[in-house]
């Protein structure tokens, strides 16, 4: 699964409230000939992120090529159950890519759309947010 190799801090803050507004960067198909792009804001986790990349993948029966245009790099921290408050913030737990509407998550090359929109239908059942379907606007 993606995690950082290097961090300069082990354990971040969550900061929900700072997934307002629309993705201004990665918001278009840049490699591909086709993307999955999102609509909702919300986190997505490394192993969603893997789920997502195998059910694309065992789609297109591993023709064309795949790219994954996020990156899992913020820790989030649990406590055990049944622990007394207090003694310090929690081990990491998961990593999360935090995602804001508009925001390209895959893109594939090399299959016809039909193959593309399938296996994007497939991947969107893996994630915790809507996406939709895109096409490379020829320029």
């Amino acid at each position: 699964m993606l995690s950082p190799k290097k961090m300069k801090w082990r354990k971040h803050r969550k900061g929900k409230g700072r997934l307002t507004g629309r993705a201004t960067r990665g918001a278009e198909v840049s490699f591909g000939d086709y993307g999955l792009q999102c609509t909702q804001a919300g986190w997505i986790t490394a192993r969603q992120i893997e789920a997502t990349r195998i059910a694309i993948s065992r789609s297109v029966k591993r023709g064309g090529k795949v790219w994954i245009r996020i990156f899992p790099d913020k820790p989030i921290t649990n406590k055990p159950a049944e622990v007394r408050m207090g003694k310090g913030k929690g081990s990491v737990e998961k990593w999360v890519a935090p995602v804001k509407p508009g925001r390209v998550l895959f893109e594939i090359n090399g299959v016809t759309k039909e193959q593309a929109a399938a296996a994007f239908t497939l991947a969107s059942h893996k994630l915790p947010i809507k996406t939709r379907f895109l096409e490379r606007t020829s320029i």
